[in-house]
């Protein structure tokens, strides 16, 4: 009978796999386990069910806020993509004062997202905002309008707040991806006689597929699980319209409803699970 003998490289793997089990495992088991409980925080849990799953089903606000969390990744995470590979392709080539733009670029996202929302909510407050004080001094009070009033408006400016402090890291990561790229393809191409379009068609973008993959999963799962920018900057207001899932989840918590936000939690897990499951199927068969 052959012995199975743990081998160096398997033995120093158990430490990684302990804190896997200890910090996601097991929190993910014991977290299923309380989602079908009426526990709240503090007295003995009572099993119930699947009825914390029919409750968040059947409350407005709930699907409300999938809606708002849905919206929001929908606008977030292809722009971060975009405009992160745009920053990319233009700092990829040489000019003065690439380094500090690079820096400018990348700087707002060492800040506290909770911090830039505050900063961003004395920018916007209307009627005694620095913009609108900005405007006011300019005679044209009229320009700056309250364009956190409104629904659309609100997630719009929530979107384009996220996207300018984050897509310096999108950036980043092409960035690397672009300097990875041997410039023998792109000579060989241009004495082929392909032009810069056809060059970024078939030598960049392909080239680029793990830093899309990257980007692409990390923005997803940060647009769907968002929380910090949209607390800060609105509260989930006005009302509890522009109130994300992450929100939602943690005033359950907090109010009395531990074994319903569990199960809040895992509803989120899987909503953010489908797509970028889907996400890397897409991105395999691409390969």
């Amino acid at each position: 009978m052959r012995r199975y003998k743990i081998g160096l490289h398997q033995f120093m793997a158990i430490p990684a796999f302990t804190l896997f089990f200890v910090f996601f495992i097991y929190p993910l088991i014991k977290g299923i386990g309380m989602s079908f409980t009426d526990w709240d925080g503090i007295g003995k849990a009572n099993f119930i069910g699947f009825q914390n799953f029919i409750d968040f089903f059947r409350d407005e606000r709930a699907l409300s806020d999938i809606k708002t969390t849905v919206l929001f990744a929908l606008g977030s995470a292809p722009l971060l993509n975009i405009i992160g590979l745009l920053y990319a392709l233009l700092l990829n080539s040489s000019f003065k004062g690439k380094s500090a733009a690079r820096m400018c670029i990348y700087m707002p996202a060492i800040i506290s997202p909770l911090i830039m929302g505050y900063i961003w909510y004395l920018l916007l407050q209307p009627g005694r905002g620095f913009l609108f004080h900005l405007a006011d001094h300019a005679g044209h009070p009229e320009w700056f309008g309250n364009w956190m009033g409104g629904y659309g408006t609100t997630l719009l400016v929530l979107i384009l707040v996220n996207v300018w402090q984050y897509a310096g890291m999108t950036m980043v990561i092409y960035l690397a991806g672009l300097q990875g790229i041997s410039k023998e393809l792109y000579e060989a191409a241009e004495i082929d006689g392909a032009g810069k379009m056809k060059c970024f068609r078939y030598i960049t973008l392909p080239l680029l597929g793990p830093s899309v993959r990257i980007n692409v999963i990390t923005n997803i799962i940060g647009s769907l699980s968002v929380f910090d920018i949209v607390m800060s900057l609105t509260g989930g207001g006005p009302g509890y319209q522009t109130e994300t899932l992450s929100i939602y989840i943690m005033r359950m918590c907090y109010g009395s409803k531990t074994g319903y936000s569990t199960a809040v939690a895992m509803i989120m897990f899987v909503i953010v699970l489908i797509p970028v499951a889907v996400s890397l199927r897409l991105m395999k068969e691409k390969e």
